[in-house]
């Protein structure tokens, strides 16, 4: 048993690493006291000057441990050959955190959305920026046929990337079953449902659904919602950018909660 406990906690801990990347982001990650650094990764044939020498020293000065590898090493840390720029750093982000926290010790009430086929990482950054502005407690993200986590999503979020739990799961269906199991009302968000969040009277545990702007949510993922609603348009106009459809359910007043 020790053993098992162990190896979760382990595994949840490398689990919560994020690998940034990108020169720029970098800096602005090591400038920043709040977020915890695993490791600095450089690539060896980065010349030392400039950003590459600003970025060691910071590492340095923060005590991070700097590993260099040869370009194609670093390439696979980054994952993103092309704008890696010879440099990589893992984070580790308390708040991006595994759906199965969330199981394990349950809410009492709370409002989460749940992104289904998000894949441009600006409007993910955007969604998580208005989220954590708002009246959200967090936000459902699958690994599979989601935007990860990067530079460009810690761009668009405008610095409120590690200020809102990020619940990470393999797919949304199974999430989702299990949270409707515990209480948690589903809600997808269509433009061809009859109710509307003007009607809508939103229960103490709610998930809302956003699918991406054009396929809407998917079938497997539709058939975990309780219901789907809408939000009411004018002149003719069919729907709106995932990102501000996020920010209106995060401005949904308190007091409906």
């Amino acid at each position: 048993m020790k053993d098992s406990a162990t190896y979760q906690k382990k595994k949840r801990f490398f689990e919560s690493m994020i690998t940034l990347y990108g020169r720029n982001a970098v800096e602005e990650v090591l400038d920043d006291p709040t977020v915890e650094i695993h490791a600095l990764h450089l690539a060896e044939s980065n010349k030392q000057e400039g950003v590459i020498e600003r970025i060691t020293a910071k590492a340095r000065a923060r005590g991070v441990e700097i590993r260099y590898h040869a370009k194609a090493a670093l390439s696979r840390i980054s994952r993103n050959a092309k704008q890696d720029q010879g440099v990589a750093l893992d984070i580790i982000a308390p708040t991006y955190r595994s759906a199965e926290t969330l199981l394990e010790t349950p809410m009492v009430q709370g409002r989460l959305l749940a992104l289904d086929g998000i894949h441009n990482p600006q409007n993910l950054g955007m969604i998580i920026r208005s989220a954590a502005a708002g009246n959200i407690d967090g936000i459902l993200l699958p690994k599979q046929g989601s935007a990860k986590l990067s530079p460009l999503v810690m761009k668009a979020s405008a610095g409120t990337l590690f200020k809102l739990p990020v619940y990470y799961c393999e797919t949304l269906p199974e999430i989702l079953g299990t949270l409707q199991i515990q209480g948690w009302s589903i809600f997808g968000l269509s433009s061809h449902a009859d109710a509307t969040l003007h009607t809508l009277t939103v229960p103490e545990k709610t998930v809302f659904v956003l699918g991406n702007e054009s396929e809407g949510v998917s079938e497997g993922v539709a058939a975990r919602c309780n219901a789907q609603v809408a939000i009411p348009m004018q002149r003719g106009v069919e729907s709106l950018n995932v990102a501000v459809t996020a920010a209106l359910l995060a401005f949904l007043p308190a007091g409906e909660r």
